[in-house]
């Protein structure tokens, strides 16, 4: 495949998993075409047949490379990192990404999935759970993932500014917008330092800057 060829990423403004792979894009300094995708209008274009064509789950992001489809953050990430090698999202040695892997997993396979935009939506539709409830659920998961994530951070011996050292890569593109996540939905960050200053630390950089859901072409105007 011709790296040349066009990157387009369909995407929402607010997707936290699509946030993830805006940042990897914007970190291996690769243009790419957003093609937005609203979740939530008309009954959400997720899922209509021409968008399940491309992602059968009805889920963003999905990036397309030329002629090829790729689909779930994760897997998008890693191949855009093997793709594009510098600056490595990964380290080195096989024991830190196993680690750097494990940080980005607890976002995206054990607070996410559970606080997703359909999960929420099965939750009012099935069995009529208010807002407020629903909302205290997601703040129940999402304190109980950061608080392993601070504490997983405490524990490792760098004390470089990110998830893994001197520079940013696959946990630090996972934890920001659960960050983001977590303040949208008033989670007090205070008892996880570590992450805050993490969190901090990246939002300084112009990669996770640009990345922001606010700064995306199909932010609404007031959010």
């Amino acid at each position: 495949m011709n790296d040349s060829e066009t990157l387009k990423l369909h995407s929402y403004w607010r997707s936290s998993a699509a946030y993830r792979v805006r940042i990897a894009l914007n970190l291996k300094g690769l243009a790419y075409e957003t093609v937005p995708v609203h979740l939530v209008q008309d009954g959400g274009r997720q899922h209509t047949p021409e968008y399940r064509a491309l992602n059968p789950q009805g889920l963003v992001p999905t990036l397309v490379h030329g002629a090829r489809v790729y689909r779930q953050s994760l897997a998008i990430i890693e191949y855009l990192d093997e793709t594009w090698p510098t600056p490595p999202l990964l380290p080195a040695r096989a024991r830190d990404r196993a680690r750097v892997r494990a940080l980005a997993q607890t976002v995206a396979c054990d607070i996410h999935p559970l606080n997703n935009l359909r999960v929420l939506q099965f939750l009012e539709r099935e069995w009529s759970v208010p807002q407020a409830e629903r909302e205290l659920w997601i703040r129940h998961w999402v304190s109980e993932g950061l608080a392993a994530i601070e504490t997983l951070l405490q524990d490792h011996p760098s004390t470089g500014s990110f998830c893994d050292g001197e520079a940013p890569g696959l946990a630090d593109c996972c934890l920001v917008p659960q960050v983001f996540n977590a303040q949208r939905f008033g989670v007090d960050l205070a008892p996880y330092p570590t992450v805050a200053r993490v969190n901090a630390a990246c939002l300084a950089l112009p990669e996770f800057d640009a990345a922001r859901p606010e700064n995306q072409p199909d932010a609404p105007a007031s959010q």
